[in-house]
């Protein structure tokens, strides 16, 4: 293979890749939301589950899960008063409608301004998303519950919940 033809090649696997991840991390606007980069947070709540990234939920959301951690959806998860406030700092500070240019609460559309919703998925962006998800899908093995969103979107961890 010619030395220039071989320039011309490399050159040209740089720049689809270069275009490949300009627009993952673009991910459509709607698909990605930064993931949870509080340490506390990452350790307390993904201990668990995904840590699900702040920006889903509004302010009372956030409030009103940490303010009932006794009862997290059947699970005691409690943690100390200062883990606690930590982690609901961080929460409230990153949530779907704090005031900050990278988040427009694209997912709290539709939502009562009043309303304060513990689970994403009564949301009403997330359910006209998911509607036509087949309910044997959110059984399956792979799934199991609708709060499992790492089992459809492989990259739920890092803030990107797009279909592919």
């Amino acid at each position: 293979m010619h030395p220039s033809f071989r320039f011309i090649v490399l050159g040209l696997l740089a720049s689809a890749f270069t275009v490949l991840l300009l627009k993952r991390a673009q991910a459509g606007d709607d698909d990605y939301f930064p993931p949870v980069t509080d340490k506390a947070t990452l350790q307390e709540c993904g201990s668990c589950h995904l840590a699900f990234p702040p920006s889903m939920l509004p302010a009372a959301s956030w409030k009103r899960m940490m303010a009932g951690l006794e009862d997290h959806f059947g699970d005691d998860a409690s943690v100390d008063a200062g883990t606690a406030a930590t982690i609901t700092r961080y929460l409230v500070r990153n949530a779907g409608d704090a005031r900050d240019a990278r988040r427009d609460g694209r997912l709290l559309r539709g939502l009562d301004p009043n309303a304060a919703p513990l689970r994403i998925t009564e949301l009403p962006k997330w359910r006209r998303e998911h509607r036509k998800v087949a309910r044997s899908d959110w059984t399956s093995k792979e799934v199991g519950t609708k709060a499992n969103c790492a089992g459809c979107h492989v990259d739920a961890a890092q803030g990107y919940f797009d279909d592919e």
